[in-house]
């Protein structure tokens, strides 16, 4: 399967994909799930950066529409000047079906390292991805949080199916 990933370009397919997350809330008893639902996001491992993922901020879901209207808000993602997160490997690695990428997530106008595990499953023409990385909120200014409710980390959880940009 190595040799397949070392030498093509892999986009996610966003119909068949996810970008979620997880904030454990009310002291840990409770937690917030959402999705983001307008992304973009390539693997390459003969370029540099061998992996990116683009996500528009506005586009966070919890289902709740008050809370979102919070979270895209300054005091969290501000979604209005910080329209983009993203994140930029440095470096990415696979060895048998574990891809391993360290690199930079932008959010807010800041950005924190972050280091990612993923599993790839071939299947057929296309490869399955399953990355989940632990992400503390407070790195990149995401400190709101009355009477200390929202703790950390965030679980961040991204699966999918990723085809070549050669089809």
């Amino acid at each position: 399967m190595q040799t397949i990933i070392d030498t093509t370009t892999w986009r996610i397919d966003p119909d068949r994909s996810s970008v979620e997350f997880r904030a454990p809330h009310l002291w840990g008893m409770a937690t917030v799930a959402g999705a983001f639902t307008r992304y973009q996001g390539t693997l390459d491992l003969s370029e540099a950066p061998a992996a990116e993922l683009t996500i528009e901020a506005a586009s966070l879901d919890t289902g709740n529409r008050r809370r979102d209207k919070h979270l895209r808000s300054p005091a969290f993602f501000g979604a209005e000047q910080h329209p983009y997160m993203r994140f930029v490997s440095e470096r990415a690695t696979v060895r048998g079906d574990k891809l391993t990428v360290s690199g930079r997530l932008h959010v807010r106008g800041e950005s924190m390292p972050l280091d990612i595990e993923a599993a790839l499953r071939r299947v057929g023409d296309e490869l399955e991805l399953a990355a989940v990385a632990d992400v503390d909120q407070r790195r990149v200014g995401m400190t709101w949080s009355p009477l200390a409710v929202i703790r950390t980390p965030t679980t961040l959880v991204v699966k999918g199916t990723l085809v070549s940009d050669e089809r």
